[in-house]
């Protein structure tokens, strides 16, 4: 009995492992790494797939924020969560580099002239238009893009997302618009308040370094209404960035607790990118236009 058994079924686990394939290692043996041309146009594909991706997401978040749902508190509870908890690591990362560049600024201006009684001025002028927007925005990618991808991630691996899709709901209508508006209002916000610290701080290091009066340092006669608008474009839009960009890489998550993590790393640094892109953009845009 047991023999006839044994072999009834040996061919038939012998044809199960031939209708099976081959392992998994000889199929990792047999697909040839991508090297050289093919490599180059791999990485273009996955990266044009990205962008479509990505632009996917930023349309239909400017859809929603017309025609999607209101839920009471959302956009409230987000302001919260983007502004109120990164003041303070604004605060004090804007303060120190307030007095570094006024310090370093100061320093080599005496190298050649022995006269600072323009140093608040172009100080002010290139807060305005480039360095408190620009700082600011990747200090925000760094703690605001982050949490965005690690939270929608966490809901993606635990099937949150899906149970979304299930009921007719678009997860950027219930996800990223709430994130997408309070980050519009709350960067400005921030990074207005940034600039204020960093003029402050570099105006007391301006003072005890140099002996600049802060009569002398606060001159405002360099600062046109280009500055201005160059400094407001670039607030809303990194705003917009960050959060679109974050959203994306925690709905593209898979792959349990590793691929949240990797998700928030690649939020992180796909914000910064984009902050630096829009920053190059920007500016030279306002170079045509203003000058």
């Amino acid at each position: 009995m047991h023999s006839s058994d044994k072999s009834h079924s040996a061919p038939a686990s012998a044809g199960d492992r031939a209708s099976a394939g081959p392992p998994e290692s000889e199929l990792r043996e047999a697909a040839p790494e991508l090297s050289g041309v093919a490599a180059l146009g791999a990485a273009a594909l996955s990266l044009f797939r990205s962008g479509r991706e990505l632009y996917s997401v930023f349309v239909r978040t400017l859809y929603y924020c017309a025609r999607g749902r209101r839920e009471p508190g959302a956009v409230l509870l987000q302001m919260y969560e983007i502004g109120n908890k990164s003041i303070f690591f604004l605060t004090v990362v804007m303060g120190f580099i307030g007095m570094i560049m006024v310090f370093q600024a100061g320093q080599q201006t005496k190298r050649v002239i022995p006269d600072l009684t323009m140093l608040g001025a172009n100080y002010l002028e290139l807060l305005v238009r480039d360095l408190a927007a620009s700082i600011g925005a990747l200090m925000l990618a760094t703690r605001v893009g982050a949490g965005i991808a690690a939270e929608i991630g966490s809901m993606v691996v635990t099937e949150q997302v899906d149970a979304l899709r299930m009921s007719a709901a678009d997860p950027v209508d219930y996800l990223i618009k709430p994130r997408f508006i309070a980050s519009l209002l709350m960067t400005t916000c921030l990074i207005v308040w940034s600039a204020a610290v960093a003029f402050t701080a570099g105006m007391i290091t301006a003072y005890s370094m140099f002996d600049v009066s802060p009569e002398t340092f606060v001159n405002v006669s360099l600062v046109d209404a280009g500055d201005l608008a160059t400094g407001l474009a670039k607030c809303v839009a990194y705003g917009a960035a960050i959060p679109v960009v974050s959203g994306h890489s925690g709905l593209s998550t898979f792959g349990g607790s590793e691929g949240v993590g990797w998700a928030t790393t690649r939020a992180v640094v796909n914000s910064s990118l984009a902050v630096i892109v829009l920053n190059m953009l920007i500016s030279a845009a306002a170079f045509l236009i203003f000058h």
